[in-house]
C-alpha cells in the first residue's frame, strides 16, 4: 500500500502550475528543431537561408535585384538588399514599430494576404523572428523615406528603440540584417562557404533578375563570388550537365503564365542512364515532387510517344515507350511560381496544388510538341535515345525473369557465399558486406549469428555509373547483393521485401577498401535509392590502430583519437613499452577483435549514409564515377589537402 500512496503523492505534483505557456520567442529557443530542422550545421546554415529568402521574395515582387551575403570575421552574417525596406512605422494592431513586430512576433509577415507579395517562398511569417530568437544578437538597418533606421535585439529580446542613425536619398531603399548565431543553441557556429555558395547559386539560377554576391571575410584574403545567370534555368541545366556528355547541344526551354501561376521548364538529354528532374515551387526545392512534376512526367511521355509514331520510329503494333524510357538521361528543371502554394507536410518538399498539374501538362504538351516539330534533328536524337533505353529495359526485364526462374529451380534462392542469420524479423537483422574471403571468414566466426549475416565480396566490382541495368543484373559481384537483400532493383525495387534493415559495408581502411565502398554506394544510390533515403545503408568503422602498454589495450579509429589517447594517458610516443599496431586490413584481425571493435552493437562505430542535397549528391557521383576524366582530376586537386590516413 505504501507504494501506491507514494505514486499518488507524485501525481499530485502535476497541477495547474505545471502547464507552461511559452510566450513570444521562448518556444523557438526551447524547441529550435521544430522551426529550423536541427541545431547541427544544417540548422545553422538554415538561418542564413531564412533571411536571404526574404530578400528573394522582394525580388519576386519586383523591388530588388541585388543581394549581398557577407560572412564576417567573427562568424556573424550580414545580408543586405536593395528592396523596399521593412516598414518602420507603428503597427496599427500591436501599436509597436512594424520592424519590431516582424522580428519579435511569430507569424508576422507580409505574406498572408494583402498586396505586399504576390509570390513568396516564406509562407509562415516565422523566418526573421526565428533567426532573431536563435541569435546571440541581431541588428537590423532599414533605409527608406530618406532615413536610415536601426534596431538591436539580443536572444530575441528588443534592447533598443528604432533609432534614426543617418539620412539617405529618397530612392535609396533596402534592408540590412546582421546576426550572430547563439552558441548556447548550436553545436557548431562556423559557417561553410561552399555550402552557402551551392544554395545561393541555385537561387541565382532560379531567379535570373537577381545578382547574389557572397563574400567571406574570415581569411586574410577576402573571398568573393558574384552569382548572376541571365540564362536562368537554362544555365542551371547547362551547369548540372557540365560533367556529362550531352546528345543535343541546344537546351529546350519554354515558359507560360496563367492568372496566378508562372511555369518555366528547361531540359536537355545526356548519354547517361539516370534521370535528373528537379522541381521548385516559389524557389523551394520540392525534393518529393508534387503536382508540377507529375504533370511534366505525364506530358513528356505522351509527347515523345506521339512524336515517335509520327516519324515512324514506333510502328503501329509496337508497344508504347514507358516513362522510364522517355526520362533516361534527361536533366530537367521544372520551376513554378504561384500565389497560394499548398505544400504537403511541414517540410514544404511536395507541392499539392491540383490546378498546377493540369496547367503543366497542357503547357508541356503544347510547347514541347511544337519544339520537336520545329527541330526534327533534335526530335530524332531524343527518340533514338529513348528507343535504346526501351531495348535495354526489355533486355533487363528478360534478365530479371531468367534470374527469378533460376532461383526457383535452385534449392535455395540465396547466394552460396552468404552466411545468413537465424532471426526472421528484418528490422532486427544486419547484413555485413565484407571485402575479401579472409575477412569474411573472421566476420563469420566473430558475428552474433542470431541477427548478423555475412556476405563476402571479392575481385573487381562493376562501376554502375557506366553500365545499364541489364549489365548490373547479370553481374557476378552485384548479383549476390541483389539476391541477399531481396528487394530487386530499379523500377522493380520493393522496400517492403528488404531482408535486413541495416546493410553495413565493411571494407579495409585503405585505398582499395575506399574504392569498394564507393562502388557499392554508387550501386545503392543509382539502383536502390530508397534503401539509402530511408537510412538502411551504413559504413563500418574498423579501428586503424591497436595500442598496448602492459595489460592495457586500446583500439583507436584515427590519428586524432590516437593523439588524444596519448595525451589523456600522459604517454610518450618514444616509450618502448608501448606498441602501436596499424591495421592495414580487416583480415589482420582475428574474429574476437573484429567482433569487439567493428561488429558489436554495444561498442562499434558505424556511419549512416544520408542524402542531404540530391543535386549535390548527383553531381559528386557523376564527377567521381562518370566517363569524363577532367572533372574528376579537378575534384581531386580541390580536396586533396583534406585527405588524411591515405595509404600510399
Amino acid at each position: 500500500m505504501t507504494e501506491i500512496r507514494n505514486n499518488q503523492h507524485n501525481h499530485n505534483d502535476y497541477n495547474e502550475e505545471q502547464i507552461q505557456v511559452l510566450e513570444g520567442l521562448e518556444a523557438v529557443r526551447k524547441r529550435p528543431g521544430m522551426y529550423i530542422g536541427s541545431t547541427s550545421t544544417r540548422g545553422l546554415h538554415h538561418l542564413v537561408y531564412e533571411i536571404v529568402d526574404n530578400s528573394v521574395d522582394e525580388s519576386l515582387a519586383g523591388y530588388c535585384d541585388q543581394i549581398h551575403v557577407i560572412i564576417n570575421k567573427d562568424n556573424s552574417i550580414t545580408v543586405y538588399d536593395n528592396g523596399r525596406g521593412i516598414p518602420t512605422g507603428i503597427h496599427p494592431k500591436l501599436k509597436l514599430p512594424t520592424i519590431q513586430v516582424v522580428h519579435t512576433y511569430l507569424h508576422a509577415g507580409g505574406k498572408f494576404g494583402g498586396e505586399g507579395y504576390k509570390v513568396s517562398g516564406g509562407l509562415h511569417g516565422v523566418g526573421a523572428s526565428v533567426v532573431n530568437a536563435l541569435s546571440e544578437w541581431m541588428e537590423v538597418e532599414v533605409s527608406r523615406d530618406g532615413k536610415i533606421f536601426r534596431q538591436r535585439y539580443e536572444r530575441g529580446k528588443t534592447v533598443t528603440g528604432v533609432d534614426i542613425i543617418g539620412e539617405c536619398d529618397e530612392d535609396c531603399t533596402g534592408t540590412k540584417t546582421t546576426f550572430k548565431p547563439d552558441p548556447e543553441i548550436f553545436e557548431e557556429t562556423v559557417f561553410d562557404f561552399e555550402v552557402l555558395l551551392k544554395r545561393f547559386r541555385e537561387m541565382a539560377f532560379l531567379n535570373k533578375n537577381i545578382t547574389i554576391t557572397l563574400i567571406d571575410r574570415r581569411e586574410e584574403e577576402e573571398k568573393k563570388v558574384v552569382l548572376h545567370y541571365e540564362g536562368g534555368i537554362s544555365s542551371f541545366v547547362e551547369y548540372i550537365n557540365k560533367n556529362k556528355e550531352v546528345i543535343h547541344p541546344e537546351i529546350i526551354y519554354f515558359s507560360a503564365k496563367k492568372e496566378d501561376i508562372e511555369l518555366e521548364i528547361a531540359m536537355q538529354y545526356t548519354d547517361s542512364f539516370n534521370e535528373n528532374i528537379y522541381g521548385y515551387a516559389n524557389n523551394i526545392a520540392t525534393t518529393e515532387g508534387g503536382t508540377h512534376i507529375t504533370g511534366f512526367k505525364t506530358a513528356i511521355t505522351k509527347v515523345i510517344n506521339d512524336y515517335a509514331r509520327k516519324i515512324n520510329q514506333l510502328k503501329e503494333n509496337d508497344k508504347n515507350l514507358s516513362g522510364e524510357d522517355v526520362r533516361e538521361g534527361l536533366t530537367a528543371i521544372v520551376s513554378v511560381k504561384l500565389h497560394e502554394p499548398q505544400f504537403e507536410g511541414q517540410t514544404k518538399t511536395k507541392l499539392g496544388n491540383a490546378d498546377v498539374r493540369s496547367f503543366t501538362e497542357a503547357v508541356v504538351t503544347e510547347k514541347l510538341s511544337y519544339i520537336l516539330e520545329e527541330n526534327p534533328r533534335v526530335g530524332k536524337i531524343i527518340v533514338e535515345k529513348t528507343l535504346l533505353s526501351f531495348r535495354a529495359r526489355e533486355a533487363a526485364r528478360k534478365a530479371r525473369e531468367l534470374t527469378k526462374r533460376k532461383s526457383v529451380l535452385e534449392s535455395t534462392s540465396l547466394p552460396g557465399k552468404l552466411a545468413d542469420c537465424s532471426e526472421r524479423d528484418a528490422s532486427k537483422c544486419e547484413l555485413f558486406i565484407v571485402e575479401g574471403d579472409s575477412a569474411g571468414g573472421s566476420a563469420k566466426q566473430g558475428r552474433d549469428r542470431r541477427f548478423q549475416a555475412i556476405l563476402p565480396l571479392w575481385g573487381k566490382m562493376l562501376n554502375v555509373e557506366k553500365s545499364r541495368e541489364d549489365k548490373v543484373i547479370g553481374n557476378d559481384k552485384l548479383g549476390p547483393v541483389i539476391t541477399a537483400l531481396g528487394t530487386s532493383i530499379g523500377e522493380d525495387f520493393d522496400l517492403s521485401k528488404l531482408r535486413y534493415h541495416k546493410v553495413i559495408i565493411m571494407a579495409d581502411a585503405d585505398v582499395d577498401g575506399s574504392h569498394i565502398r564507393t562502388l557499392l554506394l554508387t550501386f545503392f544510390y543509382r539502383y536502390m535509392k530508397p534503401l539509402v533515403e530511408n537510412g538502411h545503408v551504413y559504413i563500418a568503422q574498423p579501428p586503424l590502430f591497436k595500442v598496448k602498454k602492459g595489460k592495457e589495450e586500446y583500439y583507436v579509429y584515427n590519428e586524432r583519437e590516437l593523439a588524444k589517447l596519448f595525451k589523456e594517458k600522459n604517454w610518450n610516443r618514444n616509450d618502448n613499452s608501448i606498441t602501436i599496431q596499424r591495421f592495414k586490413g580487416l583480415g589482420e584481425m582475428n574474429s574476437d577483435q573484429l567482433w569487439e571493435t567493428t561488429m558489436n552493437p554495444e561498442t562499434r562505430q558505424i556511419l549512416k549514409v544520408e542524402v542531404d542535397n540530391p543535386l549535390q549528391t548527383d553531381e559528386t557521383v557523376t564527377t567521381l564515377m562518370g566517363e569524363k576524366v577532367e572533372p574528376r582530376k579537378e575534384f581531386i586537386h580541390k580536396y586533396a589537402r583534406m585527405v588524411n590516413n591515405l595509404d600510399i
